[in-house]
C-alpha cells in the first residue's frame, strides 16, 4: 500500500560545502521528492541559487526535484530552470502577471506545475487553476527565511481547498497533491489535523 505521506526535505538547511553527499543521503534516506527553494533577493529578501547548481546536482540522484521559484518575474527564468533538471516548477501567484500563461509556459517544457500560497495569499488566486495544475503548496511561513514558527491557520486553507478540489477538478485533473510546508520542512499529501509533526 503506497504511502499517503511523501516527505520532500529541503536542501536550504543542508551543508552547502557537501552538497553532492547530502543530495545522496536524501536519496538513500528515502526522501519521495527534493525540494529546492530558489531565491532572488527581490521577490524575497534572502539569495539562494541559480540554475547552474541544479544542473550540476541533477545526475546525483533519480528523486524528482520540486523547484520552488521564489523569484520575479519568474517567467524569465522558467526556462533556464526546465533545462537544469526540474521535475516540478511551482511558483508563486504574486510572482506572475499572467498565472496562466505562466502555467502555460511550464508546461510547454513538460514539467510539472506547482502553485504556493503564503500564510496570506488567498485562495481565489489558485482556484480558477486547479484543473491544469499538479500540487499546491500551502506555506506556514511567510517565504525567504528559515526556522519561522509553524502557523497552524493555514489548516483551514488546506480544509478550504480540498473542498474545491472536489467540485472543481476534473477526472482527468486527479489526483492533484497538497503539500504543507512548515519549519522543519515535512510536507504533507493529506490533510491531518490530529497528528501534525513539530
Amino acid at each position: 500500500m503506497t504511502s499517503s505521506i511523501k516527505i520532500s526535505p529541503s536542501i536550504l538547511s543542508c551543508n552547502f560545502s557537501k552538497l553532492g553527499e547530502e543530495i545522496e543521503s536524501l536519496e538513500k534516506a528515502g526522501a519521495d521528492l527534493i525540494h529546492i527553494d530558489v531565491m532572488d533577493g527581490h521577490f524575497v529578501p534572502n539569495i539562494t541559487i541559480g540554475p547552474e547548481v541544479i544542473k550540476k546536482i541533477r545526475p546525483l540522484t533519480k528523486v524528482p526535484f520540486d523547484v520552488h521559484l521564489m523569484i520575479s518575474p519568474v517567467d524569465n527564468f522558467i526556462e533556464d530552470f526546465a533545462n537544469a533538471g526540474s521535475d516540478i516548477i511551482t511558483i508563486h501567484p504574486e510572482a506572475t502577471k499572467d498565472l496562466k500563461k505562466s502555467i502555460e509556459l511550464i508546461k510547454k517544457f513538460d514539467k510539472k506545475v506547482g502553485i504556493s500560497l503564503n500564510p496570506n495569499s488567498e485562495i481565489s488566486l489558485v482556484e480558477p487553476c486547479l484543473n491544469d495544475i499538479d500540487l499546491i503548496l500551502v506555506m506556514s511561513v511567510n517565504p525567504g527565511f528559515a526556522g519561522q514558527k509553524f502557523k497552524p491557520e493555514v489548516l483551514k486553507k488546506l480544509e478550504k481547498i480540498k473542498i474545491l478540489k472536489g467540485k472543481i477538478c476534473t477526472p482527468m485533473a486527479y489526483p492533484l497533491i497538497f503539500t504543507i510546508k512548515q519549519k522543519k520542512n515535512i510536507f504533507f499529501e493529506k490533510m491531518s489535523t490530529n497528528k501534525q509533526r513539530h
